[in-house]
């Protein structure tokens, strides 16, 4: 099938749930899914977000203006995944209990609002990776359309891009959990770290890539805010 192919499936796939609740993280592949829901079923979609602190704040806002911008109904929901019993301690499956907590929920806000499916955004690629949410994908009854429909990686961002869509070339980004190697325990105040971190590495590349500051300048100033972060823990 070609790509035009695939993304004709995957309207006919959505088009046929009749409604539908959408994990949506403002990711790549989430921010695709909604979309093409949106062109599917109208009205007739909701995007459900997970609000914790293994999610970067700027990855909520995007997620919030998203919405906004393209007039779907966003609903934010609380899911602290260091409350689930075991998922501090890091475990090989943290993301099948991160997930199964998630789409529980997502499910029950499904239900309050009249939709008839859960859908999230994994996608061909996925297959060939360790994914034990997918686990909890298939335990939970949640749709995989973008996985349904064949398409991978490269062709959501090709399709993306000819959507409009701001995220055709964003970078893969998994939650801030997932920094952290098995069996090493996780704590907010890591993981507060960890998103600060970043934080500045992202505000320095638009910065470098603005023309605001040199490349050597840049990598100086980071690693001097990076000092400061380390010696205030």
């Amino acid at each position: 099938m070609t790509i035009h192919d695939k993304y004709r499936v995957l309207q006919e796939n959505l088009k046929a749930l009749g409604s539908v609740a959408v994990a949506f993280s403002s990711g790549v592949d989430s921010t695709f899914l909604l979309k093409a829901a949106q062109e599917a079923l109208g009205d007739k979609v909701i995007a459900v977000t997970a609000s914790s602190c293994s999610f970067p704040k700027r990855e909520l806002e995007e997620a919030k203006a998203f919405c906004e911008k393209n007039g779907i109904c966003q609903i934010i929901v609380e899911s602290e995944e260091l409350d689930i019993d075991g998922f501090r301690q890091n475990p090989k499956n943290r993301c099948y209990l991160c997930k199964h907590e998630l789409f529980e929920k997502i499910w029950e806000i499904a239900k309050e609002n009249g939709m008839n499916a859960v859908a999230e955004g994994s996608n061909m690629d996925d297959n060939g990776d360790y994914r034990p949410g997918l686990q909890a994908v298939a335990e939970l009854g949640v749709t995989s359309p973008l996985r349904h429909s064949k398409l991978a990686k490269e062709e959501i961002r090709i399709l993306s891009r000819n959507l409009g869509l701001p995220t055709w070339d964003k970078q893969s980004f998994a939650c801030l959990s997932s920094r952290f190697v098995y069996g090493e325990t996780i704590s907010k105040e890591k993981l507060g770290m960890v998103d600060q971190a970043e934080q500045l590495l992202l505000d320095m590349r638009d910065q470098i890539l603005g023309g605001q500051v040199s490349a050597k300048d840049g990598m100086t100033s980071t690693q001097d805010a990076i000092n400061q972060l380390l010696d205030a823990q």
